[in-house]
């Protein structure tokens, strides 16, 4: 039954993830449309989109519509996408929620040991691999096109892509002002 892989998938990626909502990504994908090929990729790209552009933190986001969409894609009426929004997004919690609670004490007593700050030194690269993993995947046929296929739609997209980061990076737009000239660009061009 859909609702228990969705508690089972959601709640292993809720503990064993490291790095927040970027680095989940990766995760999610790997488990939705790989493995149990609930989405699509386009359709994750698109959650993906929606989860960047919505308040709230990425990865509760992007658990939430695709606990909503898997439901729907398995045949199961608009009301039970939303149970298996619900589900998806207590799922990715609980596990986290329940560590932070055992574990504050005494990572705030202990944080500034040799063992603790060796544990974090080790982990930061691992972060850095698991977003990284995530940029690499939305760099996909799904967001940028197939340059054999449509050679304007690949062109566009990647002089977006090279706006947005040097607008970023460089000259420091806020991600926001970011998306809304992304989603103009793309409202003109498309």
């Amino acid at each position: 039954m859909i609702f228990w892989q969705l508690f089972i998938v959601f709640t292993k990626i809720g503990a064993f993830n490291f790095g927040g909502g970027y680095a989940m990504l990766s995760l999610i994908h790997n488990e939705v449309v790989e493995k149990n090929q609930w989405l699509t990729s386009a359709e994750f790209t698109d959650i993906v989109a929606i989860s960047q552009s919505t308040p709230g933190p990425i990865g509760i986001n992007c658990a939430t519509y695709t606990g909503y969409t898997a439901v729907i894609n398995e045949g199961y009426p608009e009301w039970m996408g939303i149970l298996g929004a619900v589900l998806a997004s207590l799922s990715v919690l609980w596990v986290p929620f329940l560590l932070m609670l055992t574990i504050s004490k005494i990572l705030l007593k202990y944080s500034k040991t040799s063992a603790v700050t060796s544990i974090f030194s080790l982990l930061r690269p691992a972060i850095v691999g698991l977003i990284a993993a995530a940029a690499i995947l939305l760099m996909s046929a799904d967001n940028f096109g197939n340059p054999s296929e449509s050679t304007f739609q690949f062109i566009a997209s990647l002089l977006i892509f090279i706006f947005a980061f040097i607008g970023t990076r460089l000259y420091r737009i806020h991600p926001i002002m970011m998306i809304i000239l992304a989603g103009l660009a793309g409202l003109l061009i498309y």
